[in-house]
Formats: C-alpha cells, structure tokens, sequence
C-alpha cells in the first residue's frame, strides 16, 4: 500500500523547462527513500514539496536560519520524534512536513559537479526527506549515518555516491 502523499508547489515555472519529469523523478526518490528507511508508517503520509528559486529560498533561509545567502534544498519537519509518536496515535493522516528546492541553485551545483540536473534534484530531495523523517548531519557520527543512508537510496536510483571528490 503507497501511504504516501505528495503535494508539489511550483513557485518558479522554470522548473517546467528545465526539468520537466520532476514530478516522476520525486515520486522514484520517494518510494526508493521508504524502501530504504527502517520505520513502518501505518497512517499517511503527506510531503509537501515546494519547487522555488533563490528569491524564495534565500527569504526562507534568512527567516528560519538567520543566513542571508540562498541554498539548495530546505527542509521543515511538522514534528519532532516525540510528536510524531502521539500524532500517529491521534490522526488519521500525518504531516511529514515541508521540502524546498532552488532551481537557481540547483543548475550552479550541477554544473559546478558536471551532473545531471535529474541526478541532483533526486539526490537533494532525497537529503530533504530523510530530514523530514528525523536524520540530521550536525554531529559527524549523525552525518555518516544519513550520507550512508543517502548513497544506498541513490545507488538504488542509479546514481553515482555525491560525496565522491
């Protein structure tokens, strides 16, 4: 059963040009990322994925972040652990929580990299989603568990590990 929801926001028609399978993309990271993960979800779950520049971005970073400079991908879980626990018991659905992407950045880093802009999206949507469900990279031990976790879902999408120099 796919107990998942994805509700895509386009804020840059952009991303209608320059990357016009977004919407299957996602969808092959979403299921790919589930099948990878350890925690069973018997409710829904419902993502919301928001497709900006950085305009967008770099005002949400400077709001929430206090950085003054956009960035890739932003991430805003509903909840915390604790939370998540007592709302699974209360609600019907649950709230994930919230992706951002830049367009703007997203072409520079590709570009930067030499990668596909699928390849990238995949993999910064991917990095977006394990935040949602409570993987973070503050501690180094924390960040070998998620770039692990990262490479396995995008190997499973066929691309190559991004954090190869």
């Amino acid at each position: 059963m796919n107990n998942r929801l994805l509700y895509i926001n386009i804020e840059d028609n952009r991303w209608k040009q320059s990357l016009p399978n977004f919407e299957d993309l996602a969808g092959m990271a979403l299921d790919k990322t589930f099948e990878h993960i350890k925690k069973p979800f018997a409710k829904p779950l419902n993502i919301n994925l928001t497709l900006a520049d950085d305009a967008d971005i770099q005002a949400l970073n400077k709001e929430y972040r206090g950085l003054e400079k956009p960035t890739n991908v932003l991430s805003f879980a509903q909840m915390d652990n604790e939370d998540f626990e007592q709302n699974a018991k209360i609600f019907d659905e649950i709230e994930l929580g919230d992706i951002i992407i830049s367009l703007d950045t997203l072409q520079k880093e590709a570009d930067e990299k030499g990668i596909p802009l699928a390849c990238h999206f995949i993999h910064l949507f991917v990095h977006g989603l394990l935040h949602l469900l409570g993987y973070n990279h503050i501690e180094d031990n924390d960040a070998d568990t998620m770039e692990g976790l990262e490479i396995k879902i995008l190997k499973a999408l066929n691309i190559n590990n991004p954090y190869l120099k």
